[in-house]
């Protein structure tokens, strides 16, 4: 708690002096000019950076330049976590990561990740802007965070390498040394699938599969393809194991900072940004399969009931970590 209030209290006492707020004062004051830095982890192929792209000239337009966005791809400002770090911290500004990036702040919000949770997509996005993520992500302000909105990811899938060979069934994920975001949900679904997983930064992963270090990765379609993880991976199984919303979020003392007719415009550019991001990711995992096998990757689609079965038990792993109500609202589903 201590450590928590220290970061807010210095993220806090850094507002008027990193960010060139010429009216930094009384809470909600309109402000002359003020410069936000958006960093991501991926390229700026990556649709997160496409709609914040989007975002950024909405927002430019309708404050007539008083407020600029610059934005940082390829890991520039850092891996996810230290971006998530970054915004709590007050060196970065924005940026949208996969949910359980923040669980280290606030557990409840990579609830969406639990396995086999949404059919599809459209059903994931009733979730997501449902009032079951409203109580996921309500102590994330109490981290100098403020949820924008929710961009999408995808549904994860696993990639293997010719050595390790394609996954056609559970069987086929035992032992597999796999790489995996530093999210819990995720590992431990890893873990009832028989496989072994480990946390590397996504900015090291294609070098790591390149060298060996993993037999296998899973991530959203568009992200293996966007990334070119063909080029060293050889197989793709459709597996769909775990929903990825990524939200997309503020500095909160930033926030705070804001007029209302700002907070505003911000708001209207986040959610045409998030219709863009998302009409992204669904098209990309439509098309970009057929892509995957032109780059020479094998597809297989096991049979997910097996999977769904083997990870049925993953609720009562976290049955003291996330809030009572939340997880048995998540059961229900």
């Amino acid at each position: 708690m201590k450590k928590k209030l220290l970061s807010l209290g210095l993220a806090a006492g850094m507002v008027c002096s990193m960010l060139s707020l010429a009216g930094c004062g009384a809470s909600g004051e309109t402000i002359d000019t003020i410069t936000l830095k958006a960093g991501f982890s991926t390229g700026a192929s990556d649709p997160r950076v496409i709609a914040t792209q989007q975002f950024k000239e909405e927002v430019e337009k309708a404050t007539n330049g008083r407020i600029t966005i610059e934005i940082h791809p390829d890991g520039e400002l850092g891996s996810d976590s230290e971006l998530i770090s970054g915004v709590i911290n007050g060196t970065v500004d924005i940026t949208a990561s996969s949910a359980g990036n923040f669980a280290n702040y606030d557990p409840n919000i990579g609830i969406s990740a639990f396995p086999f949770l949404f059919d599809d997509f459209e059903q994931a996005w009733t979730f997501v802007d449902g009032d079951i993520e409203v109580m996921a992500e309500s102590d994330l302000s109490q981290n100098n965070i403020h949820v924008l909105g929710h961009y999408d990811n995808g549904f994860r899938c696993v990639t293997t390498s010719a050595a390790a060979g394609p996954v056609n069934n559970v069987l086929d994920m035992k032992d597999l040394n796999i790489r995996t975001p530093e999210n819990r949900i995720v590992m431990e679904t890893m873990l009832l699938l028989g496989a072994k997983p480990k946390v590397l930064e996504f900015t090291k992963l294609p070098d790591a599969l390149r060298n060996g270090e993993f037999d296998a990765q899973e991530n959203p379609i568009p992200v293996i393809y966007n990334n070119k993880l063909y080029e060293v991976q050889d197989n793709l199984a459709i597996t769909n194991h775990s929903y990825d919303v990524m939200p997309f979020v503020i500095r909160q003392d930033i926030w705070d900072k804001l007029s209302d007719e700002d907070k505003q415009i911000l708001e209207i550019a986040a959610i045409n940004a998030q219709k863009t991001d998302r009409e992204l990711i669904k098209q990309q995992t439509e098309d970009y399969i057929e892509k995957l096998q032109d780059e020479g990757m094998t597809i297989t689609y096991p049979d997910l009931e097996e999977f769904k079965q083997t990870t049925s038990s993953i609720y009562d792993s976290f049955a003291d970590t996330y809030n009572k109500e939340l997880l048995d609202l998540i059961r229900k589903m």
